[in-house]
């Protein structure tokens, strides 16, 4: 069975049900997993997800900010919660089983403006919330089916971003963000599917600012949206010989768009 996943910071999911509902009849994901809803549970758009075709819904919201959630075409069971992972209390992880299959949902912390975490909180939680789930992925079967997708607002490599140098020194690329993600990854082994599909040093953006007239044009984009496989994962990821992944960058070219682009991979159970 071919399980397509997908993860996109949709930047309020009542705004854009219509991009979403476009999204899936075009790509079928077979479960979506959605960051910045900003809405509350009783408040998200279900009808327009049944119509759709993904009426099997885990909602994580809150009034205003931040909120996740996964919607699926299969139905879904519990799977472990990670809420304790954000100290603030934030609406910022959801989790669900589909298909045998663990998901974990995070917007994990943009970070403020300042990278020292001693004078600026937002960044200290940034890097707690980091701390905190490499904590518990460490103390993970790497054998389990785990796939840990959404918003993680760090681009780890040279080539996730438009211009390293001067990155380095912008929060979401800097030296001790990327090491948090490093450790993160390394704790459970993670696959980074789009990468092993689209292999560095190829260029790859998910995120362009809303300040550019012309995105493609200035083309100042970081790849912030993640999707990442535990190794028990690994055989269904690259089943017919290579992984299927890719960011969906023409549909940040749509009416009113997120700044964010959706990011998909198969999976063949």
């Amino acid at each position: 069975m071919r399980l397509r996943i997908a993860t996109w910071n949709v930047n309020s999911v009542r705004l854009r049900a219509e991009q979403v509902a476009r999204f899936v009849d075009e790509q079928a994901p077979d479960v979506l997993c959605l960051q910045e809803i900003k809405c509350r549970e009783g408040e998200f758009p279900t009808q327009a997800f049944v119509d759709a075709g993904l009426p099997h819904l885990a909602i994580k919201g809150q009034k205003g900010w931040h909120g996740v959630a996964i919607a699926s075409r299969l139905p879904i069971e519990d799977a472990p919660s990670l809420d304790a992972i954000c100290r603030n209390g934030h609406a910022r992880c959801v989790s669900a089983t589909v298909a045998g299959v663990e998901f974990q949902n995070f917007y994990i912390p943009a970070g403020g403006d300042t990278p020292d975490r001693t004078v600026n909180e937002k960044f200290d939680h940034k890097l707690d919330f980091y701390e905190r789930l490499t904590t518990e992925m460490a103390t993970r079967d790497p054998k389990k089916p785990l796939i840990v997708a959404g918003d993680l607002n760090v681009a780890p490599s040279e080539n996730d971003v438009w211009n390293h140098k001067y990155m380095s020194k912008v929060v979401s690329h800097t030296p001790i963000e990327i090491e948090a993600m490093g450790a993160l990854k390394s704790s459970l082994g993670f696959i980074d599917l789009v990468r092993e599909a689209v292999p560095e040093p190829q260029k790859l953006f998910s995120w362009w600012s809303y300040r550019a007239a012309d995105f493609r044009a200035s083309n100042r984009g970081l790849r912030l949206d993640h999707l990442w496989a535990s190794p028990g994962l690994r055989d269904a990821a690259f089943r017919m010989g290579s992984v299927a992944a890719r960011v969906h960058d023409d549909v940040r070219e749509w009416d009113r768009p997120s700044d964010h682009a959706p990011v998909t991979a198969d999976l063949y159970l």
